[in-house]
Parts: C-alpha cells; structure tokens; sequence
C-alpha cells in the first residue's frame, strides 16, 4: 500500500535563497572591507555595525567545499592534516584551513586572508582552535571571549557572574576592534539590527512551528540551504528580514494547502546535528521510502525555542516560576519529569534598549542559558531530542556518531537510550562531522539504511 500522494511543488524563493547567498560569497572580495573570522551570534550580528568589516565564517564555507567538490575537499584536508591537525578536528574547519594553507579557493580565486580573528566562545572546543590557526599561520589580532557554562539543575547566584562576564567580554572586543581597526562601531545601526533581528526570530520561529505540519512543507534540504542566512551567512538585515518574511509567507500557504516536501511522505525522521555534507544523497535516498527528515537541532531549535502546550497546540516556550529556587517541573512526552531553567534575565527583550550597555546586555543575556539549546547544557541536552521528536511527530532518528566535533557527539548515547524509550527508532552511523569524509562509507551506509527502514515494516516505492 503507497498511502496518499500529495501535492509537490518547486519553492518560489529558491532563486532569492541563492541569490543572497551568492552575495555573501563574493562579499571578500571587496577591497573597502576589512575581512574577518568573526564571533558567530544566532541573536544579533554585532559585527555589520562596523561600517568597514566583513566577516567570513568557516563552516558554511567548509560545509559547501565538500557538498561541491569533493575532490578539492579532500585535498583542502590532507594539507590540514600533513600540518598536524589530526580527524579529531571538525570537519569544516580542517577543510577550509586546508584552503588557506594551500592559497585558493575551489573556484581558483585565491584565498581571502583574514585581517582579525573573533572565534565564537562554543561548548564545542573547535571554535577556539580556528580562531587560533588563523592568527598562527598569518600574524592577526585575535579575541577571544569565554564561554560561561556549567552542568546541572539552573543556580541564579552562578547564573549572574557568568551573564555579567560575558557582557565584559563582548564590551572589550567592540572597544578593541575600535582602536586596532581605527573604525567606530554604528551604534544606531546596532539597535536597527537589534529590531530587525527579532523581527526574523519571529519568521523564523512560526516557519518552524508550522513545519510541524503533515504533510511536511519543508524537509531539511531546504532548512540546510537557508537557516544559514543572517547567521553564519552575514547579509544586510533588512534583506535578510525581507527574505524570512518571504519564506514565511510561502510556508504559511503550503501548509494551508497541504503542498509536501516529499509528496509520498509516510514516514518522519529526524537528525541532531549537521550531517555529512560529502554524501547529501542520502537525503533522496530515504525518500524512496516515503521519508522525509523534518529537521534537526542544528536547524529547528537553534532559531526557535518550542514546547507543546497542555491543550496540544504548539508554540512559544514559557516557563514560570515555581518556588524560591526558580524551577519550574514539566513532563516530558514519555513521562519522565526533568527542572527547566527558568531565569530572570539581567536583560529582557521588554526593557528599553538606549546605549551601548544596553545593547550588550541584549546579545549576551537575553537567550542566557536558554534550555534545550542544541549544545548549551548537557544536562538538559539528553532530553532535548524526546521533545523534538514530540513535537514533529517523527518515527525514527539518524544520529551520527562523529570522530571529530566533541560538541556535536556529547551525549548522543544518552539521546538515543531515551528516544527508544518513547517510541522513537534510532539509527547510527559512524564519520567524521560535516566536510571530512575520511572515515565514511558509503556504501555500508545505505545498505544499513535499507536494513533499518525494512525492519520497521518499510519497502521502497522503487529504485
């Protein structure tokens, strides 16, 4: 039995989605530019209030050497690893290195040296090490700033000091980057990208609302292709607003008109972290099954902090506080009762925001400690997963088990014993994270994927 077939259709803002991002490609090359590796914020791109600087991030780049020119990937990734950068490394960065140590780009260009470095302050330890390669191999100033974290139940008077830190940290970045570049930071520009940026949260998040949908509007092709744009891919925000508007719209009317991803859908599975962009394909290859992947970690929950509500419905997360220690108890969809932070941020997003201070506080402390970050807290991580999978509705989880990338591995045991125990199938696989395919077969994959969708009762439509 093949199930309903439903309606598919080409994406109308596909062609915008890729001119945007070409856009960002050839944005090194301007020769009024300072380039920098700049400090990735999923909350406000800090950096475009500098009139002068541009910023190149190493992981869409990565990401994007290997899913085009594999060839030139791994060449990129023996000469990070003949120089000492061993596969423990992320796979984005040894490739994208390996393009600087070599001197161009796929394309041929040459490479865009970087003038500064400002690595982003992550759980994953990766972060940091590029910042350093860059500085090492061509003499750059380099910040860095801490990344304030600990383990367990939600502590207000450790919460306070670590907030006040960062702010601290991201203060002296912005003063320095003033006095080494010469350049002040815009600070009215700063508070636009403050409104415009919570204007495309907001797109952001009902797109990811609604992708709860059945059938699915968007699979994770799409959300790959454009959840980068305004993060880690850095566009003028009001074209990054216009453009998540557009999406927005769009997703609105497939739902309502039930226009699928994947028009044989039958089967939801879900990721937790980037996948192999060396292998893509087997995105299309599990959609001969019926099955579509509604997302992940990476993409859904970065840009949207969701929970069911009691009566069912889907939205905003809320919490409330319960007694003197600030904790507030839910259930989880299998029943397991687990503390949420809740916290009384040093700055909310209904506080005036008039001076620089204000706007600090704003990037570091607004989303501080925000549960369920995909990497933020590993002791509500084990659990984030059970509530995607709630709130997707998915059958089945792919879960890599990454030789590099600690950040993208921690606790993945952990997700998959509790997602079977709420219903949900596990699959894993072994590789090395998103542009190094060193370690992955193949081969051995898809014949795995064929022996797990068969014994959930599965058979392909056709090959």
């Amino acid at each position: 039995m093949k199930g309903q077939i439903w309606e598919t259709r080409p994406l109308e803002y596909w062609a915008k989605a890729k001119e945007l991002r070409a856009k960002w490609e050839r944005s090194s090359d301007r020769p009024d530019k300072v380039v920098g590796q700049g400090n990735t914020s999923f909350v406000v791109d800090w950096q475009q209030a500098f009139p002068a600087i541009t910023v190149i991030e190493d992981n869409p780049r990565g990401s994007t050497i290997a899913a085009k020119n594999l060839a030139e990937a791994r060449r990129f990734r023996l000469a990070s690893d003949i120089r000492g950068w061993g596969r423990e490394i992320c796979g984005y960065h040894g490739v994208f290195w390996g393009s600087q140590f070599i001197g161009y780009q796929p394309d041929g260009a040459p490479f865009a040296e970087r003038n500064f470095v400002i690595p982003i302050p992550c759980v994953c330890d990766c972060h940091t090490k590029r910042g350093m390669q860059c500085r090492d191999y061509k003499p750059v100033p380099q910040w860095q700033s801490d990344y304030t974290c600990y383990i367990g139940p939600y502590d207000a008077k450790r919460e306070a000091p670590m907030l006040e830190h960062r702010n601290y940290c991201l203060y002296r970045v912005i003063n320095d980057l003033e006095r080494v570049l010469g350049q002040q930071l815009n600070e009215e520009e700063l508070l636009e990208l403050i409104r415009t940026s919570n204007e495309v949260k907001q797109y952001r998040q009902e797109i990811f609302t609604l992708m709860a949908h059945k059938p699915a509007p968007l699979s994770i092709k799409e959300l790959y292709s454009t959840y980068v744009l305004g993060g880690l891919v850095k566009l003028p925000m009001n074209e990054v607003m216009e453009f998540w508007k557009l999406v927005r719209d769009e997703v609105k009317w497939r739902t309502e008109n039930d226009i699928a991803a994947v028009g044989t859908e039958r089967y939801r599975w879900m990721e937790a972290h980037p996948p192999g962009y060396y292998f893509l394909k087997y995105y299309r290859y599990m959609e001969k099954y019926g099955a579509v992947c509604i997302g992940s970690q990476y993409t859904n929950f970065t840009f949207a902090q969701l929970e069911r509500k009691p009566d069912g419905s889907i939205a905003d997360r809320d919490f409330t506080v319960v007694d003197e220690n600030m904790k507030a108890v839910r259930m989880l969809a299998d029943g397991t009762p687990v503390d949420h932070v809740v916290y009384e941020p040093i700055f909310s997003r209904d506080m005036p925001i008039l001076t620089r201070e204000d706007a600090i506080r704003f990037i570091t402390g607004a989303d501080a400690r925000a549960p369920h970050h995909f990497k933020q807290d590993e002791y509500l991580r084990p659990y984030a997963l059970n509530e995607f999978a709630d709130i997707y509705q998915v059958d089945g989880a792919l879960l890599p088990l990454w030789r590099s990338g600690v950040g993208c591995t921690l606790t993945r045991k952990e997700q998959a014993m509790r997602l079977r125990q709420a219903g949900v199938n596990v699959y894993h696989y072994e590789g090395n994270q998103g542009g190094d395919n060193t370690d992955f077969d193949e081969k051995r994959m898809l014949e795995q994927l064929d022996q797990w969708m068969e014994s959930q009762g599965l058979r392909k439509f056709e090959d």
